[in-house]
């Protein structure tokens, strides 16, 4: 039938469920500097799940992040360790085939646009986050981005590496065509139509949202795709808090997701996996659900 590029799911949830640390603002950061172990293990469950393109876990390790818990030498560090554990775990899976993923996080906090700056003040710090992962990657993913800014800063940095290149922005729950900056998604369209990157997503919104609007993205003429968050909403999250302050959906089983995700499948998406609350066990039930449909699951698009 088609190639379709799987992800791993959300890992930062899933070390929050896993480890013996209180919720702490720095989310998987602050897992990936107590209990790497833990990291590795969710790492190779994901893989063994069938996902083939893992993402390192470097979407709390921003500069400002870390300074703002008062640990900012910590920065190259967590990227060190997150690319050591992610190898580390892509041998100890047996999957040589995964795509190892560097990521672009929002830089100040998720779902708060109203906290960005100008490209020209984010680009510098975006290239000084990839360049520390670029060598150890093999394929860019700036993810969760939320408003205009973010999205072109971002790209470019993510760009200038030579490294495939898959750019994922975050629309309002309510299944507007809207980012969450209030932005149109239509413009993030038109941006990165000029800018080119490999392909073009929706992320870490309800799945309900990126359904609603994923057939809005093939306006790019680019690849494109998709995977959603399984929150009941993300508005009691502030910014430096914990994400135990979110409640995770208790209708988005595993064979749920998996059929949203067929869905996308259908309608042209050619990259699927999973965001927040979305488990190794999801990915397991979509990998399966994809092999059945008669899809090739690859860490790379030829």
């Amino acid at each position: 039938m088609a190639q379709i590029m799987l992800k791993d799911g959300g890992t930062g949830q899933e070390l929050l469920r896993r480890s013996s640390m209180r919720p702490h603002p720095l989310w998987s950061a602050k897992v990936l500097m107590e209990e790497p172990e833990i990291v590795q293990a969710v790492h190779e469950d994901f893989l063994r799940a069938g996902a083939r393109v893992l993402t390192l876990n470097t979407y709390a390790t921003t500069p400002e992040r870390l300074a703002r818990e008062g640990a900012a030498e910590m920065f190259r560090p967590l990227q060190r360790r997150a690319i050591e554990l992610a190898h580390a775990a892509r041998a100890a899976a047996g999957a040589p085939g995964t795509r190892i993923a560097a990521c672009l996080s929002p830089l100040h906090g998720s779902y708060r646009p109203d906290m960005s700056i100008t490209v020209a003040d984010l680009l510098p710090l975006y290239a000084e986050i990839i360049e520390g992962q670029v060598e150890a990657s093999d394929l860019v993913l700036a993810e969760t981005l939320s408003a205009l800014s973010e999205i072109e800063a971002a790209t470019r940095a993510a760009l200038d590496t030579g490294l495939p290149t898959w750019v994922a922005v975050t629309l309002k729950d309510d299944g507007s065509p809207t980012l969450r900056s209030g932005e149109p998604l239509s413009g993030a369209v038109a941006l990165l139509k000029d800018l080119a990157p490999t392909g073009l997503m929706l992320n870490c919104c309800r799945p309900e949202a990126i359904s609603a609007n994923l057939n809005l993205l093939a306006d790019a003429g680019l690849p494109f795709g998709a995977y959603g968050n399984g929150f009941t909403g993300i508005d009691s999250l502030a910014i430096g808090g914990t994400a135990d302050v979110l409640a995770a959906r208790s209708d988005l089983t595993p064979e749920a997701y998996a059929r949203f995700a067929l869905d996308w499948v259908q309608a042209g998406a050619s990259f699927v996996g999973g965001c927040c609350e979305v488990g190794p066990d999801h990915i397991a039930t979509l990998a399966g659900a994809l092999e059945a449909a008669g899809h090739d699951i690859t860490g790379e698009i030829a």
